[in-house]
């Protein structure tokens, strides 16, 4: 008797089975999981082959379809406004004083002057000087700004490679001007709860109205303030001042003016964490410059986890908790709106607020400080923790060899300048007295700060004369006067053709202040 088949059962449950996927489309994720599933499967009924030979050193990671969406979807979603929490301890009062001085220097540094109407710093571009305090720089000094440029990205390096993203957290623009305006903000609009609360309300509600109305005026007030004091870097800020007073500014000095204060309102109001997580160029390649001796914010999980709330005086190992009470004020404090408790991320700024936040907890729930701390991934692990590693060295010696390197040359910097420039029309010319003569036209470029008379002379040939209808030369500071001068010498003096002649100018009312340029003197052999 042949045995009863189930084919009716099976027919129905594919039946059932089809109405179900009609009336529910799996995800992408779902389906893929799925197709790893019956591959997984037949591999399972297979004999397994040898496993491959792989090379040595090769690391393989698959990322999840599901993981990979999640990041996609993060980089295209929808912003969500971080309202940060107030925050203090000592990193947070070191903020403060960085913040104080950077702003401070940057607002009234072009108000000082260095001598008589003279501003200590002014970046000059009609002029094409640059005004140092003592010194100044005219475009001749190209290599003076090129060092110093060099010097400032060697000192980023270096900072970076030892403590991290120090420069974001204490002295970037973006952050120490956001600091500001969410400071404004608090004082306006409350603490973290009240924006929250001031947020939630209809744009008809009065208190919404003159709040934000308040705290934006404030924030284009101090905006404005900021690009008439970046354009003082670059026009002379008293005669700004005057002609601002008069309402007399010129089209580019106003538009500058409003650029700078507009960009000042939108980085540092509006855009906030969206600058340092998507527009600044530091942050991608930041972990080119980090090792696992460099010093990061980081989450101790190893004594944090597993999390969880409990009431102060708990037995941990009791309750099977670690000391993280999972009160989320690490996330509620960060300007980026990150949690640390992921680990190192992109939106890190390393502006240690949220080590000052845990450790005042930890104080409370009495447990020692450090489950968020300031330290490196060597130092995490129970390794040991080295300073000066190969490329704090290469780069400290850098900056030391080119930093001295500068400091030399301004300090032997002769602000005189020479340069002679030959006739080309002729070679030589004979008098009648059967002398050799060569004529040419000196630059003298007077790079002092006050005007100076120059006298010339020449060397290099014996009986060498030189001829110049101006034996003595005034050129006023940060010009450039020509002066055609002739040389003369004897026939039997010149033993080839082309000899080497040296022009000398030497200040007349400045000892020691002189310059000296090499030129060719051209005449027949004997």
């Amino acid at each position: 008797m042949k045995p009863q088949t189930d084919e009716p059962e099976r027919e129905e449950t594919e039946n059932n089975g089809e109405k179900k996927e009609k009336q529910r489309v799996p995800s992408l994720a779902e389906s893929q999981e799925e197709i790893a599933r019956r591959i997984a499967e037949k591999k399972a009924r297979e004999p397994s082959p040898a496993p491959p030979r792989k090379r040595l050193g090769a690391r393989e990671r698959v990322i999840p379809i599901a993981e990979a969406d999640a990041v996609t979807e993060a980089l295209y979603a929808r912003r969500e406004r971080v309202f940060p929490r107030e925050v203090h301890g000592s990193f947070a009062n070191l903020r403060v004083v960085m913040a104080s001085l950077t702003l401070g220097l940057y607002y009234f540094l072009p108000w000082f002057n260095w001598g008589e109407h003279r501003q200590a710093f002014l970046i000059d571009l009609p002029n094409r000087k640059f005004n140092l305090f003592a010194w100044t720089f005219w475009p001749q000094d190209l290599f003076f700004l090129t060092a110093i440029l060099v010097i400032s990205a060697l000192s980023l390096f270096l900072f970076t490679a030892i403590a991290g993203r120090v420069w974001c957290g204490f002295t970037c623009p973006q952050t120490v001007w956001t600091e500001v305006f969410l400071w404004i903000e608090r004082k306006i609009e409350g603490d973290r709860p009240k924006q929250m609360k001031l947020a939630q309300l209809p744009w008809n509600h009065r208190d919404k109205l003159v709040k934000k109305g308040t705290k934006h005026f404030v924030w284009i007030l101090f905006a404005a303030w900021t690009g008439f004091t970046f354009v003082g870097y670059v026009t002379p800020i008293r005669e700004l001042a005057v002609s601002f007073a008069h309402f007399n500014l010129g089209p580019w000095e106003t538009f500058w003016i409003l650029f700078y204060s507009g960009a000042t309102y939108g980085n540092a109001g509006w855009l906030r964490e969206q600058v340092c997580l998507y527009m600044c160029p530091y942050a991608r390649f930041q972990g080119a410059m980090f090792d696992r001796n460099t010093l990061i914010i980081s989450y101790d999980r190893e004594r944090g986890e597993p999390r969880g709330a409990r009431k102060r005086g708990t037995d941990l190992k009791l309750e099977g908790l670690g000391d993280c009470i999972d009160c989320t004020l690490c996330v509620q404090v960060c300007p980026t709106g990150i949690d640390i408790r992921n680990g190192l991320q992109i939106g890190c700024i390393a502006c240690a607020a949220c080590v000052d936040v845990c450790d005042s907890v930890m104080d409370k729930m009495g447990y020692p400080r450090g489950l968020i701390r300031y330290t490196s991934e060597n130092a995490m692990e129970h390794k040991s923790w080295r300073v000066w590693r190969p490329r704090v060295l290469i780069y400290t010696g850098l900056l030391a060899a080119i930093g001295a390197a500068l400091v030399i040359a301004v300090l032997l910097r002769v602000p005189l300048k020479l340069d002679v420039l030959r006739d080309r029309n002729a070679l030589y010319r004979e008098t009648f007295d059967e002398k050799i003569e060569n004529t040419y036209t000196l630059k003298i470029m007077n790079m002092d700060n006050q005007a100076h008379r120059y006298t010339l002379s020449a060397h290099g040939i014996d009986g060498l004369q030189l001829h110049s209808n101006r034996p003595d030369i005034a050129v006023a500071a940060g010009e450039v006067v020509e002066a055609p001068v002739s040389l003369l010498a004897e026939r039997e003096h010149l033993t080839q053709r082309s000899t080497p002649v040296y022009f000398r100018v030497q200040a007349s009312d400045v000892e020691g202040l002189s310059a000296e340029q090499t030129a060719r003197f051209l005449g027949p052999t004997q």
